[in-house]
């Protein structure tokens, strides 16, 4: 069971930046993801991230703003948002995966974190 905490979320204005995080339990060669979820929507994709951080594939909906990393010794995934819009509002989810490839479908991952409320207002 790898267990998964979000930290960081919060409110700011459009523009503005957020940093997320997300600790995990040891999970051996484990790629790891962020989804978001706003009310009464299924979960989108936000990236995905390979063991060591190697690769990453991110939703057209963020990327060249959005930028993951991860720290492996740390045990430790970050989501480094930047030029938020109100678009951007919702619940941030990390998950992991039993496998090292990027995956960019929420059933391909195996545990999920409880969230963090990211609110950008305009």
């Amino acid at each position: 069971q790898v267990q998964l905490v979000e930290s960081g979320g919060g409110a700011v204005r459009a523009g503005e930046s957020l940093r997320l995080s997300c600790t995990f339990s040891p999970c051996n060669r484990c790629a790891m993801g962020w989804f978001r979820q706003r009310p009464g929507q299924d979960r989108e994709f936000v990236v995905s991230i390979t063991p060591f951080g190697d690769r990453t594939t991110y939703g057209d909906s963020v990327r060249g703003r959005f930028t993951a990393s991860r720290d492996d010794i740390k045990r430790i995934v970050y989501l480094q948002m930047s030029n938020l819009t109100p678009e951007d509002t919702a619940v941030y989810l990390c998950a992991a995966r039993d496998g090292i490839g990027t995956h960019t479908r929420d059933f391909a991952y195996r545990w999920w974190g409880q969230g963090t409320q990211v609110t950008v207002s305009g």
